[in-house]
């Protein structure tokens, strides 16, 4: 199994993504936030064959996006349910019953509407 490993190095962008939220962050010592990542490959160690070791990737934050509200913390939940069940649920019967499964896959296929408030909420 290969190891996972996260680069510490911040990135300006993803500094300044997190800067509006980091006193609230600083404050809730055991808060949660709902994000966007994308992650990059940043070194791959591949142990030699006499090595008892695993292989490691190392990945570093490049992007990162930050639920600002309930409506979209909210729906980054719900997708990331749905992204869940149906990385989970391969050859079983959720698969065919689930409605979160084909949309998680839908909302993947056809990116619409993830963090767009309801016309009531605009």
């Amino acid at each position: 199994m290969t190891d996972i490993k996260f680069d510490s190095k911040v990135l300006e962008g993803v500094a300044e993504s997190l800067e509006e939220h980091a006193d609230t962050m600083f404050r809730q010592r055991k808060g949660r936030w709902m994000a966007v990542v994308e992650l990059a490959h940043t070194e791959r160690i591949e142990p030699g064959p006499d090595e008892d070791k695993n292989p490691s990737v190392k990945l570093r934050i490049v992007a990162i996006e930050v639920a600002d509200n309930d409506f979209s913390d909210e729906r980054l939940r719900e997708l990331q349910r749905g992204l869940y069940r149906q990385r989970t649920s391969g050859g079983t019967l959720d698969a065919e019953l689930d409605p979160d499964v084909s949309r998680a896959a839908d909302v993947l296929r056809h990116g619409s509407g993830l963090l767009v408030g309801s016309s009531s909420e605009a």
